[in-house]
Order: structure tokens, then sequence, then C-alpha cells
């Protein structure tokens, strides 16, 4: 079973094993793993001299105990936290302890990345292990679908005898495919043995059928969306909308084909976890003449003029359409893309005033806040972010209980025990997911949890992963 309820039964489930005749039997406890097919948990994406974490991360932890702490993680974070989460998710490491050849980390983590809308980082790490089990299959069929390459789905689906495609599955692939005719005749089959639901029906028979149901009222709205009933809901002109399904839904809406204010809505929702590079936002918001005015239209609009003013390199213009660029993606919740986009251009500019203190703010969310700390120090900017970005917080004096929190990490604040316990133990990976959930109280307002979390982050080597958090923490609007 997966934690992901939106997935497609697009793969039949498997047969039900026979009950044992012994009542009860007693086994050692003895980890194995089968020598023909090793876990899967070891695949990734990113080796450790890119990640900085070591290939151990999991391997001293329970698989049991990984799994339930990848699933409850939360996805609604800063955006520190939701790249360094992306980053484990794809790391290359060494399984865990009890890693069976069904690879439950592996497809935790799969579903974790989907969690965070990350579906092209998803597909290619379910294609490095290669999609062999119906569970693997079942997510990289869904991500096809999502993504607009359902036709290399289903020809894959077509010649993978090792999983067995349920009815609708196999009606919609056939029409795909270009055999209408086999189509139907498997609906039909399927209707008379009672196989497919009458929803399923209604929307496989329009699927097939358009033209016969015209002047028809559009079906209800299903009560499960999966990414196959949501394909075949926009194959037959009644789509769903994406705003109030799962995130990696969005995706959904970034084509070109899609209306624009979709859109517009699909890549700032994206934009809150990440899930969308700086560069498709900016194309995104640049892309047509706003039609109208308020919400995401004005935001639009702000994001165009100080665009183009940033490309003229007037002055003049550029602090004039800054401010109300720099509210827009704040209402968005994508600073840190805008930061990514512009921030090293406007460390150039000689700003004044309002605008200049916006485009230091905006430094200290790049990569290079540091150095923006630097230049920043010789301009009156605050003491206290200036010092924190330089990873000496504490040299600075406050009053202020959040900051002093900070500070603390920064200080020689010892992570809570039981952290360093698991760190001590070589669960490394373990003791950063239960620092990140930690961290999450903070967001709550419970300061010492972010000092805890903090230190954590300081104490494993993670100083970058430390700074950019509390940097962020201090400077964007976010709560629990």
């Amino acid at each position: 079973m997966s934690a992901i309820e939106w997935l497609s039964r697009s793969i039949e489930p498997a047969a039900i094993a026979e009950p044992p005749v012994a009542d009860r039997i007693t086994i050692p406890e003895v980890t194995v793993t089968p020598l023909d097919r090793p876990s899967k948990d070891r695949i990734g994406l990113l080796p450790s001299h890119v990640t900085g974490l070591p290939p151990t991360i999991w391997s001293n932890s329970d698989e049991d105990t990984l799994v339930a702490l990848v699933r409850a993680e939360r996805v609604e974070t800063l955006p520190a936290l939701q790249d360094f989460l992306r980053v484990m998710m794809l790391a290359e490491a060494d399984p865990p302890r009890g890693a069976g050849p069904e690879g439950a980390l592996f497809l935790a983590r799969i579903d974790k990345l989907l969690d965070l809308g990350a579906l092209e980082p998803a597909k290619s790490l379910i294609e490095e292990a290669n999609p062999d089990t119906p569970a693997l299959f079942r997510r990289w069929f869904d991500v096809a679908l999502l993504n607009g390459t359902e036709d290399q789905a289903c020809n894959a689906l077509r010649s993978a005898p090792s999983v067995a495609p349920t009815a609708s599955a196999r009606i919609f692939c056939l029409a795909r495919n270009g055999d209408w005719n086999a189509a139907a005749l498997t609906l039909n089959t399927n209707r008379v043995l009672g196989d497919i639901s009458p929803a399923e029906e209604a929307l496989l028979s329009r699927f097939l059928d358009t033209e016969l149901y015209e002047g028809e009222p559009p079906l209800p709205r299903p009560e499960r969306v999966s990414p196959l009933v949501f394909r075949m809901h926009e194959a037959i002109g009644e789509p769903l909308i994406t705003a109030n399904l799962p995130l990696a839904f969005a995706h959904a809406d970034l084509r070109t084909t899609t209306a624009w204010k979709s859109q517009l809505g699909a890549v700032e929702r994206l934009a809150r976890h990440g899930a969308v590079s700086e560069n498709v936002m900016q194309d995104v918001y640049t892309a047509r003449t706003p039609a109208a005015s308020g919400g995401v239209w004005d935001r639009a609009e702000a994001m165009q003029k100080f665009d183009t003013a940033l490309k003229s390199n007037e002055i003049d213009q550029i602090a004039s359409t800054l401010p109300a660029a720099w509210e827009a993606v704040k209402s968005a919740q994508a600073e840190v893309l805008f930061a990514k986009l512009y921030a090293a251009d406007l460390q150039e500019l000689p700003l004044q005033g309002q605008t200049d203190d916006i485009a230091f703010e905006i430094g200290l969310l790049s990569q290079n806040y540091e150095l923006v700390a630097r230049s920043g120090a010789k301009t009156g900017k605050d003491p206290f972010m200036i010092a924190l970005a330089r990873g000496a917080p504490q040299e600075v004096r406050t009053t202020d209980p959040l900051r002093i929190g900070i500070q603390a990490a920064f200080n020689g604040a010892p992570p809570p025990q039981v952290l360093l316990n698991l760190v001590a133990q070589g669960k490394l990976g373990e003791a950063l997911l239960r620092g990140m959930a930690i961290f999450h109280e903070g967001l709550a307002g419970d300061v010492r949890s972010v000092t805890d979390a903090l230190a954590l982050f300081r104490s494993v080597g993670l100083e970058d992963l430390a700074r950019r958090t509390a940097l962020q923490l201090l400077i964007l609007e976010r709560s629990a």
C-alpha cells in the first residue's frame, strides 16, 4: 500500500498468499537480504560528493522507522528545508537495516517527492531503479500521465509482462494506441463481467465516443481523482480544476495549451514548494499581458514591469517597480525563486532607501548571502542579519526571543541528547528527519525547537543549511 492516495489503480492487485498451517512459529531475529535481488533502497540520483551526506545515512536505522519518518515529514515548510528534504530523498545511500527487495524506503522516498510536487526527479529515480514491480510501475505510469507522456507509459504497459493493467488502464491505453475497436470491446466485456464501476463505465464510454454524448450534462465530479481519471476528463472536454487536487497535478496546468490564468495559479503553487525552477516561473509570469486586475493578474503585472525595468537598466524604473514586485512574490510565497532570478543583478545597482533595503533582503535569500551581508555591513543594514549570514549572530546584542533562540544555536547550545545519541549510533538520516520535524514546532512559536534543530544541523556539519534556515525564518512570513 502507498501513502499516496491519489495513485491510479492502473495495476491489478497481487494475489494474496494462503495463510500458514501452523498457528504460531518462533523465528530468530535475523536480518536477511536476498542475494538474487538486492534492495532498491540504495538507489539514488545524487552521490555523496554532491549531497555532502555520507552513504551510511540510513544503514544503521530500521527501515520501518525511516519509512514512518519520511511519510510524516512535512512539505509545508521553509524553502531551505524543502530543498534539503529533496536532496535526502534523492541521495545514493546504503540500505537500512531490514531492507527487503521491495525497497520500502525507496518507495517512501518516491512518494515524498510526489508530495513535494517533484515529478521529474521522481520519474528519474524510478527509471534509475527500473520500474519492474507493480508498485514502481504504478508510480511511473501516473507521473507519465501528469507530465503528458502517457503514450510512452501505455507502450511500456503493453510490453511489461510483470504487471497486469486494470480494465480502465487497459482501455485507456488501447485507445491511446489507436485501437478503438479493441478498447470498445474490452469495455463491453468488462461491463458484462461487472469488473468496472458505473462511474468508470460512464467516463470510459464518453472517452471512447465523445460525440455520442454531445448535449448531455457533464459527469459529476469524481469522488477520487487519480491521474488516469484526470486525463480522461480532460480528453472528453470536462477538465478538472487542479487547485483542489494534490500538488503534483499542478504540473498539468503548465502546458501552453492551458489558460494563462491556470498556468499562473499552478506556477505559484509549485513555486511555494520549490517544485518548479525560477526560469519556468519567470517565463509564465511574463508570457502574456494581464487581461484583468486583482489577485494573480496584479502579481503578473508587477513582475513584468520589474523584469522589463531591470532589463532596460533604468535605475529610476527599477526603484519604482521593485517594491510592488517584491510584495507580489511575497504574496505568492515565491521569494527564494525571485532571489535566484534577480539577487545578483540587484546587488550591482546603486539603489537607495527602501529599494536598497529590499535588495539587501533579497540578497540574504540567495546562495551568496554571506557576500551580500559583508557588503551590507558597509551601508548600515541590520547588524544581526549580517552577523547571522556570517555565522556569528551571538556577536550582536538582541532582546527578541526568536533571535536569542537562534543565537543560542550558534553559540554552543547542544542538540537534544536523543538526537546526539542517534548521530553517535550512525543514524544520521534518522536524526536529520527528526530534527526537521522538531524545527516545525519552532514555526508554531516554540523557540527552543528552533535552537535544537539549528544546533543539530551545525553539529553534523550542515552549516549552510543552518544559516539559510535561520535567515528564511526571520525574513519570510511562514508559520505552522
